[in-house]
């Protein structure tokens, strides 16, 4: 007879998942209600997640949050794209076709020569090489996309669904598992916990700006972003020799990487003479990044000379700019004149002085200005613009850069590289609105940092997300992604507590009622509120207007200029608020601080602040 009865054992209770508490690792994310004193999420995204932490293994999570994610950027791929439609130029859907084109079928020793007045090769040899690959991938699927001259234009919808699949998959392989590893990375060296690091993790591949313009408009800003998250990740884990190869992989694949590069140099520079000097780790350096810059051009170089000998000759082309300028002449049957040749051209094509100093209405400090000086006619005529340009630049990186060098420290590598984007962004020349996505990026990475998901920085890096975004519309409306435009950023905003959805995040629920007590660290400062309040305020009615009311016969584009002042202007702020943060991560200012703070207690005990002075 068995005894089923007394050997049943009772089940264990699972342990439950629903209730919240406040530790202090997740201090950020959880707060008390005031009424019942209980825990509770702070923003809509830590609610998302909060089912997930403790117990759900990362191994399953993140899969779960990079299949939600790509939905997201797949579903805006559904929609419209720079170009569509609009022969004969097209748009950059079609430039980056056409760089497949002519990669799989023109010598190596012309790809920065042919057709230039379509779309030629302007990106430096990693997008080539890139290009390069996707358009053998493509043609081995359907040969008519890529074929040579017949395809321009080419818009049917399986080269569509190519194209778009080849930006989700070179950012999977790339952008994001660079920033996977550094979020862990960054937030374990400052104590964050794993829940904070998710809900991170979700907030920057929700980033609306990239998806919009990488899946929506179309490019592969992703793999240059990628590439610089992967040199941050290597400075956290102490391999300054990787870090080299991969920035210069970053500035290789697009130029745009140079917004970050005087904060790499200095940083750089500062770990080998800071705390003693380091001559060892300089000629490393130093030597990785050389080697690094010439096996960039070596294929680029051996393709060219193979191509020589097999008859394709460049003797009837114009020479680049930059190689009549040379003090000597290099006669064209030199061994050294074909290398020399590619690479002066490319760089020619990467760095564009001959267009101008702007081309469209960015949200720079010089469209901005030019709304109420005419820059060709008031200033050009005394100074050269790219002179100028290279100037306000300059002083604009030099303060993060000096900052950075003398006192080298991970932690503040965000801030510095975001100082120096958004200078670049500001004052140097040929910026495109795209651009923004550099400063956007080192901001929003401070989501993983240990004070990242405090209201102070999610208000400050959300408010420059969604100015940076809004300055986007002129584009995104022209390639018909309004309706992603006003989804994804409005679900950015949700999930963050930002307005216009909510405005929790400027609102102290503490002293609502004691307008004497003192203010929470944690709680932002009312100059804040009232500038982002006022931004928020005034991008809604602009949105408004520029719906419901056209612009007066005589200034078509009021509402694009509007748009360009109020984000110049914004950005402006957003650099001021980035450097301070980096002056005051160093520690350099403690010192005076605490004078002062103690000179204000003396002057309070003793009767006032005038007889402290004296005593000085």
């Amino acid at each position: 007879m068995s005894n089923n009865a007394t050997s049943h054992k009772p089940r264990r209770k699972k342990k439950s998942t629903s209730g919240i508490s406040r530790t202090e690792t997740n201090a950020d994310i959880v707060s008390i209600d005031e009424q019942t004193h209980a825990a509770k999420p702070e923003f809509p995204l830590v609610a998302f997640l909060w089912p997930a932490r403790g117990t759900t293994s990362q191994w399953l999570l993140i899969p779960l949050i990079l299949i939600i994610v790509g939905l997201f950027r797949w579903t805006v791929g559904l929609w419209g794209y720079s170009g569509c439609g609009k022969p004969p130029m097209h748009g950059d859907f079609e430039a980056q076709r056409h760089w497949m084109e002519i990669t799989n079928h023109l010598p190596m020793s012309l790809w920065y020569f042919h057709d230039l007045e379509y779309w030629g090769l302007d990106y430096p040899p990693l997008t080539a090489y890139h290009s390069w690959l996707l358009g053998k991938l493509g043609s081995f699927i359907e040969a008519s996309w890529f074929a040579l001259d017949s395809s321009h234009g080419l818009e049917t919808q399986l080269l569509k669904v190519y194209m778009r699949a080849t930006v989700i998959v070179s950012e999977y392989l790339v952008y994001v598992p660079a920033t996977i590893i550094f979020l862990r990375r960054y937030g374990r060296a400052q104590g964050v916990g794993a829940t904070s690091q998710s809900v991170a993790l979700v907030a920057f591949l929700m980033q609306p700006a990239t998806i919009l313009v990488d899946h929506g408009h179309f490019q592969y800003n992703t793999v240059m972003l990628g590439f610089t998250i992967a040199a941050l990740s290597s400075i956290y884990a102490g391999r300054l020799m990787w870090s080299c190869i991969f920035f210069v992989a970053a500035l290789g694949y697009k130029q745009m990487a140079l917004y970050y590069s005087p904060i790499i140099f200095a940083y750089l520079l500062g770990s080998c003479v800071t705390p003693r000097l380091r001559i060892g780790r300089f000629l490393g350096i130093a030597m990785i990044t050389i080697i690094s810059l010439v096996a960039l051009y070596i294929p680029l170089m051996i393709g060219s000379l193979s191509n020589a000998n097999q008859g394709v000759l460049l003797t009837n082309i114009a020479a680049p700019p930059l190689l009549d300028i040379l003090p000597f002449k290099i006669h064209p049957k030199s061994a050294y004149y074909i290398p020399l040749l590619q690479v002066t051209q490319s760089l020619h094509r990467i760095f564009p002085f001959a267009r101008g100093l702007f081309e469209d209405k960015v949200a720079n400090f010089w469209c901005a200005l030019n709304t109420v000086l005419k820059i060709r006619q008031h200033i050009e005529p005394v100074v050269p613009l790219p002179r100028l340009s290279l100037y306000l630049t300059f002083m604009g990186i030099l303060g993060p850069m000096l900052v950075i060098g003398a006192v080298p420290r991970p932690n503040l590598l965000p801030y510095a590289l975001a100082s120096s984007a958004w200078a670049f962004y500001l004052f140097s020349f040929q910026v495109h609105e795209k651009s923004v996505l550099l400063p956007l990026l080192p901001m929003t990475l401070l989501l993983g940092s240990r004070d990242g998901l405090t209201k102070e920085t999610r208000a400050w890096v959300g408010w420059a997300n969604m100015v940076g975004t809004w300055t986007l519309y002129p584009l995104l409306k022209r390639d018909g992604l309004r309706t992603p435009y006003f989804v994804i950023t409005l679900l950015w905003a949700y999930l963050l507590g930002l307005p216009p959805t909510s405005g929790a995040i400027y609102y102290d629920h503490a002293n609502q009622n004691e307008p004497g007590k003192e203010r929470p660290p944690d709680d932002l400062y009312t100059g804040t509120k009232i500038l982002h309040g006022e931004y928020y305020m005034a991008m809604m009615i602009w949105h408004g207007l520029e719906a419901f009311i056209s612009p007066p016969e005589g200034k078509p584009d009021l509402w694009v200029v509007v748009n360009v002042c109020l984000g110049a202007f914004a950005f402006g702020i957003c650099y001021l608020w980035c450097t301070w943060k980096l002056v005051l991560g160093t520690n350099l200012l403690d010192g005076y601080f605490g004078h002062r703070r103690k000179i204000e207690e003396k002057g309070a005990n003793s009767g006032g602040w005038k007889n402290e002075k004296k005593t000085q």
